[in-house]
């Protein structure tokens, strides 16, 4: 069960005073990180910007109480921003909370199945195309704050094209002094960390940009100004169990799947990387049970969809964290502020939080490796890649998640069959082709077929394409490179078996594999075949058929 053994536990073994220092030191610098970034992924998820640092103290801190992870910081992240959005702008708050405890839930199954090993499940297409397509939704979703355009017509759009008409329609309200502070935030988080690595280049924008505002009594949009109170204190209890009707549940259903896949493909991800930068291995499926407790409490005390986030655990692993106490450290020092200085995120501007979110989607856009995929994969690849990258922009991460891994499952598929191959031996004399060692003389009377390549229902139709020809009393079936079959190609086999049984010729099976072998004894099949037609080697199988032709 030491799967299930979080990692702090194991690593208080050996825990010393000088990595407590360091673990407190990167801790606190995360915290300075994660504060406006919490408030930026709040707001662009839709609710109020205390709950993004909701997400960061409760979550986070189980995360690396309980995770699998030495590293992990978690949090709100950019993946769920379009998701979430979507969610409160169509059932409210309320529905929000039921999808992520629903979520919970769901990663909490998914590690004690044994999921962990879920990413090298999902293929990079998918993952790539969908990363990019919320990387491009999230930059469009803040151009509004980033220009200072307003809607004069009341207009609250939340598809992506909504959004890009709206713009459309009310350029003429841009505020150039909102652009202004915008780009002086921009050119701040790209020179600042040229400069000073050690003070994240967010914090210092937020700073600079509150006090231009607030000193020129600029006109800017701010947090204040967009949010009627800004909560401080403790989180609040938020959850009822009335809103937990049938309806509810079933309405949040495709939601609380789509947020556990994205949380768990996310974590597994940032906990492979930080693995990779310290040199440990992770326990993935507690990972995920403790991702999906974080969940459920982040949702009860007003929070949002949380996962491991890879740009602050990374800035942990740099500043010295080596422990989850660094995660828990960072948890609470975001406790104290949220309790102590909540109230100054109100001269936030709103240009400011668009603009670090401009950055949070071009880092998460993985353009570079977009453009490869185009350039050097299949293109079946591609066409996943396109579909799904098209699907997050243009609908939304639900609908583009269920084709994509539709559409790759059915191209793998495919291509499978096309690798699958029936191919008979042709009879040949040695004294005449020497050079050909692996062929055998066969019996009077007997034809082979070597199949290749695993057989599952989209290629079982080719065992059906073997026709013993007129005269033939043997037929061998050679299956050493058939690593797998399944129920249709049982049945298909069975069916050959009837149709030679009926031309009076007897089938023959060489080299079946271990987990063939085990399908066609559930099956009975080795019984109807009989034992003595089950040879362990090709020669073995024409010495075989030599009996039956002989007799």
């Amino acid at each position: 069960m030491k799967e299930f053994k979080p990692k702090l536990f194991s690593v208080m073994k050996d825990y010393s005073g000088s990595q407590l220092v360091k673990d407190i030191v990167a801790g606190i610098i995360v915290a300075i990180i994660a504060l406006p970034l919490s408030i930026a992924l709040a707001i662009a998820s839709g609710v109020g910007p205390e709950a993004g640092i909701y997400t960061a103290i409760v979550a986070g801190f189980i995360v690396s109480f309980l995770g699998g992870s030495r590293v992990q910081i978690a949090g709100p992240t950019a993946a769920f921003a379009t998701i979430v959005a979507g969610i409160v702008m169509k059932d409210g708050t309320e529905g929000l909370i039921i999808a992520t405890i629903m979520a919970g839930i769901i990663l909490i199954v998914m590690g004690f199945c044994r999921f962990g090993s879920l990413l090298k499940y999902i293929p990079d297409p998918i993952t790539t195309g969908f990363t990019a397509g919320i990387a491009v939704t999230l930059f469009i979703g803040q151009i509004k704050d980033f220009t200072g355009i307003t809607y004069q017509n009341g207009e609250k759009p939340v598809e992506t094209g909504e959004k890009v008409i709206a713009l459309i329609n009310n350029a003429v309200t841009l505020n150039w002094q909102a652009v202004l502070i915008g780009v002086i935030a921009l050119v701040i988080l790209i020179v600042w960390p040229m400069i000073f690595k050690k003070i994240p280049g967010s914090f210092i924008a937020v700073v600079v940009t509150a006090a231009i505002v607030e000193i020129f009594h600029w006109d800017v949009n701010t947090i204040g100004k967009s949010f009627e109170s800004i909560q401080a204190g403790l989180p609040p209890l938020s959850v009822d169990l009335s809103m937990f009707s049938f309806a509810a549940i079933r309405g949040q259903l495709s939601n609380a799947v789509t947020i556990a896949f994205l949380a768990g493909v996310e974590s597994l991800l940032s906990a492979v990387v930080a693995d990779s930068m310290i040199g440990s291995k992770h326990r993935p499926n507690m990972e995920l049970v403790a991702q999906g407790i974080g969940n459920i409490a982040s949702a009860c005390f007003g929070g949002i969809p949380a996962t491991g986030a890879i740009a602050r655990t990374a800035a942990n692993i740099k500043n010295g964290g080596r422990t989850p106490v660094a995660g828990m450290v960072h948890s609470v020092t975001l406790l104290l502020v949220v309790v102590f200085l909540m109230p100054f995120a109100k001269l936030i501007p709103m240009p400011c939080i668009a603009a670090i979110l401009f950055q949070v989607a071009y880092n998460m856009s993985g353009w570079r490796r977009f453009v490869k995929l185009v350039k050097s994969s299949p293109k079946s690849d591609i066409v996943v890649l396109l579909i799904t990258f098209v699907l997050t922009v243009i609908f939304d991460l639900v609908v583009a998640i269920e084709v994509g891994v539709l559409l790759a499952a059915v191209l793998f598929m495919h291509r499978m069959s096309e690798v699958t191959q029936v191919e008979g031996w042709k009879d040949f004399d040695p004294e005449n082709d020497p050079d050909s060692i692996d062929l055998r003389v066969l019996p009077e009377h007997t034809i082979v077929y070597e199949i290749s390549g695993p057989m599952f229902f989209a290629t079982a139709g080719k065992i059906l394409q073997i026709s013993p020809k007129e005269g033939t009393r043997a037929l061998i079936l050679r299956m050493r490179s058939v690593s797998a079959i399944d129920a249709t190609a049982m049945r298909n086999l069975e069916l050959l078996f009837d149709d030679c049984r009926k031309r009076n010729v007897q089938l023959i099976m060489s080299h079946v594999n271990e987990q063939p072998m085990k399908v066609i004894q559930k099956s009975g099949f080795d019984k109807k075949l009989g034992k003595e037609n089950f040879c362990a080697h090709i020669d073995d199988a024409i010495s075989r058929a030599g009996e039956i032709v002989r007799k």
